[in-house]
């Protein structure tokens, strides 16, 4: 995992973390269309019950909301956390305790929601909340739209892969997804 967080942070330097490549500096805090920059933005974190039954149990999903997006749909169901709320910057420390908090709380999973632009971010992260107790599967609830090389990197970390597809046709794509 340490070489996957390496080679991941070392992208934020022209950031091709997302397909967008937008090639901005996000180790200096530069941000293009997902708004983050060196550290992850989450806009809320609890025991989340709105999800599939597999996944909430009885106490919860683990979810943590991460601010902003890089697919910016028209449609899009999480509006206010995805392109309004700038939510607040979370150090890796930080991002850890929010795991372990949730573990504590009895959640069954961490669920990150719309991880695709703070993978970085993320296995910076896990080590720390590993290495703290964190024993809970993780979910990667995507919008879909991951470099592959994001996808690389937390392969054999996530264990639930979760895709929200969004559009199959190209003119729809262009038309809905700005």
């Amino acid at each position: 995992m340490e070489r996957r967080t390496g080679e991941a942070l070392a992208t934020l330097a022209s950031c091709q973390v997302c397909p967008r490549n937008c090639r901005v500096d996000r180790l200096h805090d530069r941000t293009a269309v997902c708004k983050s920059g060196r550290y992850a933005l989450v806009s809320s974190y609890f025991p989340h019950f709105g999800e599939e039954d597999c996944l909430r149990g009885w106490q919860g999903s683990g979810t943590i909301f991460f601010s902003w997006c890089n697919l910016r749909c028209v449609f899009c169901q999480n509006f206010d956390v995805s392109q309004k709320d700038g939510g607040v910057v979370v150090t890796p420390e930080r991002l850890a305790g929010m795991m372990l908090e949730l573990q504590a709380r009895g959640c069954h999973n961490v669920n990150f929601v719309t991880p695709e632009h703070v993978v970085p971010q993320i296995l910076e992260a896990l080590p720390l909340a590993i290495r703290g107790g964190l024993r809970l599967p993780i979910v990667y609830n995507t919008s879909a739209y991951d470099s592959l090389e994001s996808l690389r990197w937390m392969d054999g970390i996530a264990d639930i892969y979760m895709p929200d597809f969004k559009v199959w046709d190209g003119a729809a794509a262009k038309r809905y997804l700005k």
